[in-house]
């Protein structure tokens, strides 16, 4: 599943093309994605101009005067700027036109992706009103962490994934973040000191910021605005990597199920 770093790429990817551009026409080929795209869309976003394409979690939203198209990528989804007269493939499922004639193209073999319309309700929408705070703001710190830690004996790990505590810290990037603090996967967060919790924020920071640098990690099928795969893969340190040497101190990477997630980690670099 595209995670955040793969969201926002693709967002500062279709940002320059989109922003300050008036919908000629929004043409839905498939409305049965994941909840079903609302007839209210081609109506309500068509004539309006997209005024800023901002991130929320996983979310993407191309906000209006009167509202905001959300999209979510689903498993392997991508959302590419193109021409309009490219023609559409079998899984191009939503276009949305421009009056320049450029098309912002939804991909999504799976169909486990969204496009949906919010018009004046978009903090209090049930998808994002209990997200937590954006992981690359100044809101989120060690002292916040620290704070939701408290009284908690769930794994770490499934604290910094869980997004009513912080938007967005997918699977590949908790494993990362978590080696380069030398913090145990499986470690109650609630037995975590503050200067421990410290470090793990900067550590999350930098790991998703390299990763969008990068332009994400490779996920199935996923590719970027302009169609090409993520980099990132090639520098995780633990992820994907079990039973091979630990890049620090040679010892064996190992393999546990989280949530029924992979968890790698190295069982002398992490305590």
């Amino acid at each position: 599943m595209p995670e955040l770093p793969e969201v926002e790429t693709t967002r500062r990817g279709i940002a320059p093309y989109i922003q300050g551009q008036r919908v000629a026409k929004v043409i839905v080929r498939n409305a049965n994605l994941r909840y079903g795209v609302p007839k209210s869309l081609c109506k309500e976003f068509t004539g309006q101009t997209v005024d800023e394409v901002v991130r929320r979690g996983k979310y993407l939203l191309l906000r209006s005067s009167v509202g905001a198209m959300m999209v979510h990528l689903g498993m392997s989804g991508s959302l590419r700027y193109l021409e309009k007269s490219l023609p559409p493939g079998k899984h191009d499922h939503v276009d949305v036109i421009f009056k320049n004639q450029g098309c912002l193209r939804l991909h999504d073999p799976r169909r486990f992706g969204s496009v949906l319309w919010l018009r004046n309700d978009e903090p209090e929408h049930k998808l994002l009103s209990s997200i937590g705070p954006e992981p690359l703001s100044d809101e989120f710190d060690g002292e916040y962490l620290y704070a939701r830690s408290r009284g908690r004996n769930m794994a770490v790990k499934n604290l910094i994934m869980d997004s009513g505590v912080v938007a967005g810290v997918g699977n590949i990037y908790a494993n990362e973040a978590l080696f380069m603090a030398g913090i145990h996967p499986l470690r109650s967060a609630g037995r975590i000191s503050l200067n421990r919790y410290q470090r793990l924020v900067v550590e999350i920071k930098c790991v998703l910021e390299a990763a969008i640098k990068s332009g994400g990690s490779t996920l199935r099928d996923f590719v970027n605005s302009e169609g090409k795969p993520g980099y990132f893969a090639f520098e995780h340190k633990v992820y994907g990597r079990d039973g091979q040497p630990c890049q620090s101190c040679g010892a064996s990477l190992k393999l546990v199920r989280l949530g029924q997630r992979a968890t790698v980690y190295c069982g002398q670099c992490q305590r």
